[in-house]
């Protein structure tokens, strides 16, 4: 039996253009951090990651672009689940 996921629907294009433009005036890694913290807890319908996910998938965003942003998301976990664990 396959199951797909339900695709996220970005509710618009005015949205969909807000985010892109909001991550993109990110010029550092922090400023994408301190985004992603935001949206995560004031945006309820998805978390950043699956978003620039969509938004790569939908052909919304550069390649490049969205592997910058999700690069940044990910090695921020990686150093939390390493400091956590070295505790």
């Amino acid at each position: 039996m396959t199951t797909t996921n339900k695709p996220i629907k970005i509710s618009s294009t005015n949205t969909t253009d807000a985010l892109i433009d909001q991550l993109r005036a990110c010029k550092n890694p922090e400023e994408i951090l301190k985004f992603e913290k935001w949206f995560n807890s004031n945006i309820e319908s998805d978390k950043l990651y699956k978003r620039i996910c969509e938004l790569l998938k939908n052909r919304s965003i550069s390649r490049a672009l969205g592997s910058k942003w999700l690069l940044t998301l990910i090695e921020d976990r990686e150093n939390t689940i390493t400091k956590l664990s070295v505790k």
